[in-house]
């Protein structure tokens, strides 16, 4: 089986769409900084740093390989795991674990 010489970055999902929407809330929104919370206190290392150059620093999947030395599958399925995590969290957070 052949293996795939590039990898693309153009399909990211409602869960992107969701991250995206969540940090372009004002700066006084509520979700937006439990959101911010979230990346900083409850991701792994690697995955705040991906987080963080996908969202923030605005880079696609293979700069943030390049980047941090690592494969785009590598990176793509350190970022599913994040997402994850993160609606986890946001989804105890807004439903009634904190008030």
């Amino acid at each position: 089986m052949a293996r795939r010489k590039s990898y693309c970055d153009t399909s990211t999902g409602a869960a992107d769409e969701g991250i995206r929407c969540l940090l372009g809330e004002s700066s006084g929104g509520r979700r937006r900084d439990i959101l911010l919370n979230i990346i900083k206190n409850e991701l792994t290392a690697r995955q705040t740093e991906i987080i963080m150059l996908y969202y923030f620093k605005e880079l696609d999947i293979k700069e943030i390989a390049e980047r941090c030395g690592v494969t785009p599958q590598a990176v793509s399925a350190v970022m599913a795991r994040a997402r994850k995590r993160i609606f986890r969290f946001m989804k105890y957070y807004i439903r009634g674990g904190i008030s």
